[in-house]
């Protein structure tokens, strides 16, 4: 399969991109915001494996914020 320019791409499917990639974005942003402030002590594993595992895309953002995030109450 030939790779496609972005001029090439109906406007539809240039639009699914846009929101998909703002979705992600969005789910990084979050999950290395939420890293950042949580204690380690409250970060099921490791906290540096979880700062790698945040960027495999798309993965990654959903394993933190559904796994990785400790139980808040002490």
């Amino acid at each position: 399969m030939a790779k496609q320019k972005w001029k090439d791409l109906s406007r539809e499917r240039r639009a699914v991109i846009i929101a998909l990639g703002s979705v992600e974005l969005a789910l990084t942003a979050t999950a290395a915001a939420d890293l950042a402030r949580r204690p380690a002590d409250l970060v099921r594993g490791p906290k540096p494996l979880w700062w790698l595992a945040i960027f495999v895309q798309p993965v990654g953002p959903m394993a933190y914020l559904t796994w990785g995030r400790g139980s808040s109450a002490r």
